[in-house]
């Protein structure tokens, strides 16, 4: 028999040996199981559920890190932020770091005040820095006007002549903000953005019943409430 008759067949023997033997080796196994959690196929239903759940919680730790940084950030750097913060203090209602919160929230809102509970920042809706100043500047002259003024939460017209205000003297109207939105033109856009964000807001007032009951309140208080600029010389 010749030498050549001895020798293992391509593919056979000792390469099906090695194959198996590294599919069934622990630094395989893991690699399966990282890329499973990775790609989430080939896990079970409850190993499904699980790695949903932890990446839901990653999600939210990583949102609020973010938001938090921010919200620091521009309590120090922002002019606008600086100023309203400013403000409150010598009206005798200082706002600390812990009165605004970061939480996730429907995409409803992106952020909300409540005399009870401060301001609300909403983590998973804040786009942007920029994003995160305008919104906290209109929730900062909420609390303004609720601090200098005692607002009337259940009053319309209350409601409605802060809500002018905050889309006024927030930067929530800028022209840059609108075309975003898809809403841009030439002429008087800055109040039509203002009226428009106004009645919004006071159409989810629990005690507004219809869209026109929350015009009609904007427009009873117009012209007062979007001339006050308090505590700004000038529109921002």
């Amino acid at each position: 028999m010749s030498a050549t008759n001895e020798l293992p067949q391509a593919g056979s023997g000792t390469a099906a040996f090695s194959a198996e033997a590294s599919t069934s080796s622990p630094a395989f196994e893991q690699w399966r199981k990282s890329m499973a959690q990775f790609t989430g196929l080939g896990l079970s239903d409850s190993e499904q559920a699980e790695r949903q759940r932890r990446l839901e919680l990653q999600t939210l730790e990583k949102d609020w890190d973010r938001c938090e940084g921010w919200k620091k950030e521009l309590m120090t750097t922002s002019p606008m932020i600086v100023f309203l913060l400013k403000h409150l203090k010598m009206a005798g209602c200082e706002f600390p770091s812990s009165a605004m919160q970061c939480h996730p929230c429907d995409p409803s809102r992106a952020g909300g005040f409540s005399p009870a509970h401060g301001i609300l920042l909403c983590q998973n809706r804040v786009s942007s820095k920029k994003h995160m100043e305008d919104t906290l500047a209109h929730e900062l002259i909420h609390a303004y006007d609720h601090c200098k003024f005692k607002v009337d939460w259940m009053n319309l017209r209350h409601h409605a002549c802060t809500e002018i205000r905050a889309a006024n003297l927030s930067g929530d109207c800028r022209w840059s903000r609108e075309v975003q939105r898809g809403h841009y033109a030439f002429s008087k856009q800055h109040q039509a953005c203002v009226k428009r964000r106004a009645v919004l807001s006071v159409k989810d007032h629990p005690n507004c019943k219809s869209v026109e009951d929350a015009e009609r309140a904007v427009n009873e208080v117009w012209d007062s409430c979007f001339k006050d600029t308090r505590p700004f010389d000038e529109i921002y």
